[in-house]
């Protein structure tokens, strides 16, 4: 009995606690939005603090910058939306982290978007957008942040380096696999997360049928680095585009395809005489599925890549990934994902054909509590394993506490 009074009032007290803070956050809300003009100029100060932890083996997996088999990676995240009219809207997001990717490095600041979005029709049939701002391709972009992600991590493609190099052409066929051995951060995935690049791009909705497309001045395998106007111009843009349907509010489909050079300026002189590099490109064709009903959600993404390399020939490779969440209770919710991407065989420059990657395969499985609507609690385990060469494998575990405000 006294047992049974103690956890009745450990949570009775847990529960008013949860209240105070939510009352605090519901206050702090009200105090970062200012409305001016009879409502017609709005703006809003946001953002989230991540405090994740990891444990893996060596090499870290995917994008983790870290020598280490335990990491801290804290992250403050700001974002600024101002309206103006239906017409203007204007965003930001800046981050106070150790580097765009989880790693030890030291802190650092940066913007990582800011866009200018102009919509002169109500009903939302076109937008313009001009700054720098995530990619339109596919649907995990729209829900990659810390607290729509059911993750912490991103879906395999959007993180497994390959042997591509955007920093420098390979000098032989067999350089192109065995200089992968170095620094994997010489070395792009098919697409670097959001990839948050710069340009501008339209988009619309006409019916069941929503469209995107965008010109930006780096590939979707870009690197953070290559993503300002102020390191890579746009004298060999990319371009990209989505076009979706939706029959109903249940289902959504999408296409995606891109297209553009994937070196940065200073690969220019290690390609072969008379070559630049508008000469080699990256090529992306995408397809994407989302279901929602009641508790469920589904998600899937098909991507054909192929990288035309310097003194090599086509490197092609297949990704995809296969997504469900499931919620409990409003509170509790489970997500389990299933990875794998295939590589190509490319010639050895001796009339044979080699494999330019080894094939992986990886599931990730995830659990989340909503403590509040402004606190949450992530648990992941992903287990990575190489089903083709050495046959390698890789144990992640995470843990991500995100508070928004």
């Amino acid at each position: 009995m006294k047992l049974l009074r103690a956890l009745s009032f450990c949570l009775v007290a847990c529960t008013v606690r949860a209240f105070e803070v939510e009352d605090f956050f519901d206050r702090l809300d009200n105090t970062l939005t200012i409305a001016a003009f009879e409502d017609n100029l709005r703006a809003r100060l946001s953002g989230t603090i991540d405090l994740e932890a990891y444990h893996f083996q060596q090499p870290a997996p995917g994008l983790i910058d870290s020598n280490i088999d335990n990491l801290f990676n804290p992250r403050l995240t700001l974002f600024l939306d101002a309206q103006l009219g239906f017409q203007i809207y204007f965003f930001t997001q800046s981050r106070l982290d150790r580097g765009f990717d989880p790693s030890d490095h030291d802190a650092q600041i940066r913007l990582d978007e800011y866009a200018l979005r102009f919509t002169p029709w109500e009903d939302g049939r076109f937008n313009l957008q001009v700054g720098k701002f995530a990619t339109v391709v596919g649907n995990w972009v729209p829900r990659h942040l810390s607290w729509e992600n059911p993750f912490i991590n991103a879906p395999l493609v959007y993180e497994n380096v390959t042997a591509i190099s955007d920093k420098a052409a390979p000098v032989s066929p067999r350089n192109f696999i065995g200089r992968f051995d170095n620094e994997k951060y010489e070395f792009n995935p098919v697409i670097w997360g959001p990839s948050y690049a710069s340009g501008i791009s339209f988009s619309g909705r006409l019916g069941r049928f929503d469209y995107a497309t965008e010109m930006k001045n780096s590939s979707l395998s870009s690197r953070p680095e290559s993503w300002s106007v102020t390191a890579i111009g746009f004298e060999h843009p990319t371009f990209s585009g989505r076009v979706g349907f939706r029959p109903n509010q249940i289902w959504n489909f999408g296409l995606s395809a891109s297209d553009g050079p994937y070196f940065r300026p200073e690969a220019e002189q290690t390609l072969p005489p008379g070559r630049d590099i508008g000469d080699y490109r990256e090529f992306v064709l995408g397809q994407d599925v989302s279901f929602a009903s009641h508790h469920l959600q589904l998600w899937a993404e098909f991507y054909e890549a192929r990288f035309e390399v310097p003194r090599v020939g086509d490197a092609d490779t297949f990704a995809y990934y296969l997504e469900a969440k499931y919620k409990f209770t409003p509170q509790l919710f489970g997500a389990l994902r299933w990875n794998q991407q295939l590589f190509g065989n490319v010639s050895d420059g001796t009339g044979g054909q080699f494999h330019w990657g080894q094939d992986l395969g990886r599931i990730d499985v995830a659990a989340g509590y909503r403590f509040t609507s402004h606190t949450q609690l992530k648990l992941q385990y992903s287990f990575q394993q190489e089903t083709t060469g050495p046959r390698d494998d890789n144990h992640l575990i995470a843990a991500q506490l995100t508070v928004r405000f």
